[in-house]
């Protein structure tokens, strides 16, 4: 065809009029009103403070955790999971599977379950803010209560999710610790017993303190002793043995050396096993036992209020900034900007046809 015959009445009725009348057919007759319904929410997360003996002072705030719980919401709105149980819920196929004239924008029936999870996302508009942390959530639906009550449920699921994922992570973590406190108090409680047994079975409270003050006895008689027999030996040198004095303090020096090697005898003598020494052995090691068990069940209890702040801490709320509410005219389509746009590329696309055209035309002469 010569470039002759691209005249340009017929480039404009081919480029631009027809395209326009098409359009025009499309959103004036087959496009199907599209209504929206827009709510805004975030994500809160608790904040814990100790007040002292225990308590617990609870507040809200937002920070970039919070941030990240949102993103998270977010992920889940676009999730299959919720697409098949509001789907179950509401009928969406049914709703987007009504029969129109706009191919466009339906949804075909016994479409594959993988084109009906984009059709969706594409019906549910996710607006996250990097500013403030809010998320904007737009659904779309065919009439005005299908869009607010797809919004509606989906703050519905999103706040049981938020529920849920927060509660099951605290309770995991209170959990574990609890089992730990658990296990150091039974420790703490066997120790504890395996110590009174001990000083029950060998009727003694404390070999240590026992062990000492026997220790301090026999210094004390050896002492005694000592200035007994010097006492003595002083006096013998000018009375007779046979004097009262000297009679006496030898049944003295008799009766303390006797008490002295009774003391030597019973926290040396082996004979019942139960010597003092073997058994002060035994009750440090006891008492060791126990000591340590005993900072365990501390420090766990620690442990276990540190994880109880930290649980309440994890608790999170969802804070809906912007109900939906029921739209009073369609947002979609935006029939006169996009008939706009139309016009606007269709006069583009004439004018670099028209100039090529031109060009061929000059080559041509």
């Amino acid at each position: 065809m010569k470039a002759s015959a691209f005249t340009p009445r017929r480039l404009k009725l081919a480029l631009i009029a027809l395209p326009m009348a098409l359009g025009l057919i499309y959103y004036t007759v087959i496009a199907s009103d599209r209504y929206t319904s827009e709510s805004m929410i975030a994500v809160q997360s608790a904040l814990v403070s100790s007040s002292g003996a225990g308590a617990i002072s609870l507040g809200t705030g937002a920070g970039l955790l919070g941030w990240q719980d949102t993103l998270y919401v977010m992920d889940y709105v676009h999730s299959v999971t919720l697409a098949q149980e509001l789907d179950k819920r509401l009928k969406l196929r049914e709703h987007f599977e009504q029969p129109r004239a706009d191919i466009f924008y339906r949804l075909w029936p016994s479409t594959s379950a993988e084109w009906f999870f984009k059709y969706f996302r594409a019906r549910v508009e996710l607006e996250f803010s990097d500013v403030n942390g809010l998320l904007t959530i737009r659904t779309q639906g065919f009439d005005p209560e299908m869009a607010e009550k797809l919004n509606r449920a989906i703050l519905d699921s999103a706040e049981r999710f938020v529920n849920e994922f927060s509660h099951r992570i605290a309770a995991e973590q209170m959990q574990f610790s609890k089992g730990e406190y658990d296990a150091a108090a039974l420790k703490w409680q066997a120790a504890k017993a395996r110590l009174v047994e001990f000083q029950t079975v060998n009727k003694i409270l404390d070999p240590i303190a026992q062990s000492s003050a026997a220790s301090a006895l026999t210094a004390e008689l050896q002492a005694t002793v000592a200035r007994l027999e010097a006492d003595l030996k002083s006096k013998l040198a000018f009375m007779q043995p046979d004097a009262p004095q000297i009679v006496t303090l030898k049944q003295q020096v008799a009766a303390n050396r006797s008490q002295l090697d009774a003391e030597k005898a019973r926290t040396t003598s082996g004979v019942s096993g139960d010597r003092l020494g073997t058994l002060n052995t035994q009750y440090q090691e006891l008492l060791l036992n126990a000591t340590i068990a005993e900072d365990q069940y501390k420090a766990a209890n620690g442990a276990l209020e540190a994880a109880r702040l930290e649980a309440a801490r994890k608790l999170k709320s969802l804070v809906i900034v912007e109900a939906p509410i029921k739209a009073q005219s369609a947002e979609y389509p935006r029939r006169i900007y996009n008939l706009l746009t139309l016009l606007a590329l269709c006069a583009i696309l004439y004018s670099v046809v028209r100039l090529i055209v031109a060009t061929i035309q000059e080559h041509q002469d």
